[in-house]
């Protein structure tokens, strides 16, 4: 915690506070939860379309064999393809449904889009690709053109698979063998599946009644429509210069697209259901000087750094010293490493004060930069720091003093009423609009084999999810599954977290990449115990922190699955992932043969 005590407020002021975050709260549950939103798919599928690729180009079907297959293309897919390289794996293919490499920054061409998290710490294998950031929040097509060059430096290429879906994998015992089937009529076989569909992939959509009657154009951020917007990420949208645009949603995204479209568009009518905290952003261009990237490991050493500190583990010195950093304590508030000294009673108060510290500074900052009193009053946050991810920018709340913009608050409405051919209802008010852009995100945990649109099929024809439906998610690490062999899954479940989740997926990277290496040399398959997953289970179970005296006074959001609570169970690992980290190295050097098992065949 950063806040001095001459900055806590006191107590009748956290009791006022609580008070208020109750009220705006209650302001904005809905009885109907995380159904408010449908995916993007059936007749909203044009939503999710690849608006970067012409006419896909017909191929005969592939009925070949590789060593591994990975599905996902994104900065998970690609550190496990480089890592796989890098212990000698030579037959790797990588299926991706985009066009190209890239994952959400693939996608996620909008005007503005920049990373929130430092480029140089983001940015995974740069001291093993030799480039320096320009940006210390690089835009988003320097991110992509990044993944792009780790691809071609690890020959990622070579057996891509892209505009590609997996839609079964199906493990063959006499094969000894996965059977990856996709949208292309591919049946291939792989020795080894990685799945790395991230977590954050699925567009999601309002379920606003009347949302398929509006008559004027629409998209969502992910697939920003240039063809009529004109411009380029850069901004320079001209074609909006006559036009009347609508944008639903103020996360991360709307923050970074709203001043944009006040910049080009005749009007633009921003529908906010809740604020979201925008701090201070302060990017600027960079050199090799500014961060030590004078010597080799430079880019480990910065990253290392950086997630001890966000971790709450301790650290010399901050080399990274931006927001995310300072903000620490209140970011990871659910990690023990950030409750050592006393008991829970004892580490609240604490934390709510800080809390309260940095909340009041940040509506502060709305007061300060907004012009109209009623305006800079909706942009308040009235809720705790870390009850949605916190967004940065030095242009966001300035783009509310030009005469273009119009805030339009639902909250009391409980969200949008209705769309219409020619507009938005809030409030019994039409607002007529010849464009209207959904904000609105992704939904969270629905891509690849946890979602149910990617079957799985392990050893006796066993189902993932069936398999898991009774007992839970049953995993070793995160990674393997009993009846699963040789499937290696990438993501959060049962895994670390961080805000800056590249490095997580590297390290991810790392261990599926030895975990193949160690199987092909023992001949084996990889393939943990019950036993093994049962002693994983009980070990998150054993010190993960209660999370519901937090989330359930949460403003609702996906972080509280919409004022539905935290899944029941363990999902993920409780203490830091500097600590994660430790423990699979420590098993990587002592333990990893305790999942490895005969092969019960010799491949073909």
């Amino acid at each position: 915690m950063t806040t001095t005590p001459q900055q806590l407020p006191a107590a009748a002021e956290l009791a006022a506070l609580r008070q208020r975050y109750r009220l705006e709260r209650e302001r904005r549950v809905r009885p109907d939860g995380a159904r408010q939103y449908r995916s993007a798919d059936a007749e909203f599928g044009y939503y999710a379309a690849d608006p970067y690729v012409g006419e896909v180009a017909g191929r005969e079907p592939l009925r070949d064999t590789v060593d591994v297959a990975v599905v996902g293309g994104g900065f998970g897919g690609i550190l496990a393809g480089a890592r796989l390289r890098r212990e000698g794996v030579e037959s790797v293919r990588i299926v991706e449904k985009g066009g190209d490499f890239g994952g959400t920054w693939y996608w996620n061409r909008y005007p503005g889009v920049h990373c929130d998290i430092e480029s140089h710490v983001y940015l995974p294998m740069l001291d093993e690709t030799g480039y320096v950031p320009e940006w210390k929040y690089a835009p988003g097509e320097e991110i992509r053109r990044h993944a792009m060059r780790i691809a071609r430096k690890f020959d990622l290429y070579t057996d891509a698979l892209f505009s590609t879906s997996v839609t079964s994998l199906t493990w063959d015992e006499e094969l000894g063998a996965w059977i990856v089937a996709t949208d292309r009529g591919d049946e291939f076989r792989a020795t080894y599946v990685v799945t790395a569909t991230g977590t954050l992939s699925e567009p999601k959509l309002p379920g606003i009644p009347g949302i398929e009657d509006f008559q004027g154009h629409t998209f969502h951020t992910s697939r920003w429509d240039y063809a009529y917007t004109g411009g380029t990420p850069d901004g320079g949208m001209t074609a909006l210069a006559r036009k009347r645009v609508g944008i639903v949603g103020t996360g991360a995204t709307g923050v970074q697209v709203i001043p944009m479209l006040a910049e080009d568009a005749a009007h633009v009518y921003v529908f906010q259901r809740t604020p979201s905290t925008v701090d201070v952003r302060a990017n600027r261009r960079t050199t090799a000087h500014d961060v030590g990237a004078d010597h080799d490991g430079w880019a480990r050493e910065r990253r290392e750094n950086y997630l001890r500190i966000v971790s709450g583990e301790t650290a010399e010195r901050d080399l990274v010293a931006d927001q995310w950093t300072v903000s620490a304590g209140l970011l990871e508030k659910l990690l023990p490493s950030f409750r050592r000294q006393g008991e829970r009673q004892d580490f609240e108060a604490v934390y709510e004060a800080a809390d309260a510290a940095k909340m009041n500074e940040l509506r502060a900052r709305v007061e300060q930069t907004v012009t109209d009193p009623d305006t800079a009053h909706k942009l308040k946050p009235w809720y705790r720091y870390a009850c949605k991810r916190p967004t940065f920018s030095d242009r966001y709340y300035p783009a509310f003093n030009r005469a273009n913009v119009t805030l339009v608050d639902t909250a009391d409405t409980h969200g949008i009423e209705r769309v219409t051919a020619d507009g938005v209802v809030v409030g019994g008010t039409t607002y007529e609009l010849d464009c209207l852009v959904f904000a609105t995100g992704f939904s969270v945990g629905t891509s690849g084999i946890h979602s149910g649109k990617l079957p799985v099929h392990g050893r006796n024809g066993t189902q993932l999810l069936r398999a898991w439906a009774q007992e839970g998610p049953r995993t070793l690490h995160g990674f393997t599954s009993n009846g699963f062999p040789n499937l290696i899954q990438l993501g959060i479940l049962h895994n670390a977290s961080s805000v800056n989740f590249t490095h997580i997926l590297d390290e991810q990277a790392v261990h599926a990449a030895a975990l193949v290496a160690a199987a092909e040399a023992k001949g084996a398959v990889v393939e943990p115990s019950r036993e093994a997953e049962d002693a994983w289970i009980a070990a998150l179970a054993e010190d993960a922190p209660d999370h519901e005296w937090f989330h359930a006074e949460c403003t609702p959001g996906y972080y509280n699955r919409e004022d539905r609570g935290r899944p029941n169970g363990p999902t993920a690992y409780p203490h830091s992932a500097v600590a994660f980290h430790e423990i699979l190295k420590h098993w990587r050097e002592h333990s990893m043969d305790e999942i490895l098992r005969a092969r019960a065949c010799t491949r073909a």
